[in-house]
């Protein structure tokens, strides 16, 4: 099963995080992809730029109604990177999110994948 591990992080405490230590956890992730890929659980990470880089787009009956700048929660804690990866199931799929380096600094939501259903027949995407 494939699993979606949102990285939730503080971008302020990010932002202030001196560059030695940015070093450091950057490093330790770069690791972690590593041995993810040895024990076959790697599909892709990634690091996503800050939310005021962002655009949020709204389609509403054939025509984009909204297109809005970043950031848009209002909470400080916000999507700052992601793991797809492989699971048996979703114990497996937490217990690989728990040794994510970023996991003591903020919050990661792990959400299973799921196919998409056409005319009774499931398909991936």
């Amino acid at each position: 099963m494939k699993f979606l591990c949102l990285i939730h992080l503080n971008e302020e405490e990010l932002d202030a995080m001196p560059a030695e230590e940015m070093n450091s956890l950057n490093k330790r992730h770069l690791e972690f992809n590593n041995g993810l890929r040895k024990s076959g659980h790697f599909i892709e990470a990634e690091a996503l730029e800050p939310s005021a880089a962002t655009a949020r787009v709204r389609v509403r009956k054939g025509k984009t109604t909204t297109v809005v700048d970043g950031p848009f929660a209002e909470s400080k804690e916000l999507v700052a990177g992601f793991y797809l990866i492989e699971a048996a199931d979703l114990r497996e799929a937490t217990q690989i999110a728990s040794r994510i380096p970023s996991a003591p600094l903020g919050t990661i939501e792990v959400r299973p994948t799921r196919k998409l259903i056409v005319d009774g027949i499931a398909r991936d995407a």
